[in-house]
């Protein structure tokens, strides 16, 4: 039996999501913040795991640069994809809660883009993070993708008018918290909520940012710019996604989350790749 989940993906197109004007927002700013944690090459192969991979847009990206990349994806269909497109990637079937087939301390970088969308309680999110964490090395990073509550609220509860309807049947509290079940197929958070799971997970803070700003609502209007003024949007969002203002309001917010040490980050620039 399909899951709801593995029915959704067997339709949604995420290879074309992230090829759209919005997505290519999503994925260039993703891609800069990936690069800025890789560890520097000069002492050995550099080792990335993908958890919840999709169609490896990230993975095959990440390999063709010459990376040790693996991925590990839930859904057959997009997992299928993302072997078809003969990359060195080495790609599984699995999920976030369960990483088993990898030792601990393996891997420079992890990538949790798509998990932490699907899982619906603090228990599983917190696990998947235990689960990224045992599987890291120590002074290793973790970048971590949650789609966001005001985001919903504005889109689906204001913009496409399901607000009355959400209030009435207890999918928005009265804090206009989302309040979703797994057949909602995704669940949103606020900032609040990603700092208590890196707690919980005994995870800290690097940075955290907007990896695609406003662009999600402005869909059309991407769609309409010219490409010089389109690639003008990509330097504003760039300029501008770390903005603490900002964060949270978009669709999708990155975390990038490191083992919790004493002493606090220092000397961070030192360690990555420029």
């Amino acid at each position: 039996m399909m899951t709801g989940l593995e029915k959704y993906y067997n339709k949604f197109n995420e290879e074309k999501r992230l090829k759209s004007r919005h997505g290519q927002v999503e994925f260039i700013t993703s891609m800069k913040y990936i690069h800025k944690y890789l560890p520097k090459r000069e002492h050995g192969q550099v080792k990335i795991l993908d958890v919840g991979a999709g169609t490896g847009r990230y993975s095959v990206a990440l390999a063709e640069e010459g990376y040790d990349v693996t991925a590990v994806e839930l859904v057959k269909y997009n997992l299928g994809i993302l072997k078809k497109k003969n990359s060195s990637v080495k790609a599984y079937q699995g999920n976030a809660l369960k990483l088993s087939r990898f030792p601990d301390k393996e891997f420079d970088l992890i990538i949790l883009f798509g998990p932490m969308y699907h899982l619906y309680t603090k228990e599983d999110k917190v696990k998947a993070l235990m689960e990224a964490k045992r599987v890291l090395k120590d002074e290793g990073t973790i970048l971590v993708a949650y789609t966001m509550n005001e985001y919903s609220v504005l889109v689906y509860g204001f913009r496409e008018n399901h607000i009355q309807e959400c209030l009435e049947n207890g999918k928005l509290d009265a804090n206009y918290r989302v309040c979703p079940s797994p057949e909602d197929l995704y669940d949103y958070v606020r900032l609040e909520d990603i700092d208590s799971y890196n707690e919980a997970a005994g995870m800290e803070r690097i940075q955290i940012i907007s990896a695609d700003g406003p662009s999600d609502y402005m869909r059309q209007v991407l769609n309409t710019m010219d490409e010089k003024t389109f690639q003008t949007f990509i330097d504003y969002h760039l300029t501008t996604c770390e903005r603490p203002e900002l964060v949270g309001a978009g669709s999708h917010t990155v975390d990038i989350i490191r083992k919790k040490k004493d002493g606090g980050i220092e000397n961070e620039s030192s360690r990555y790749a420029l």
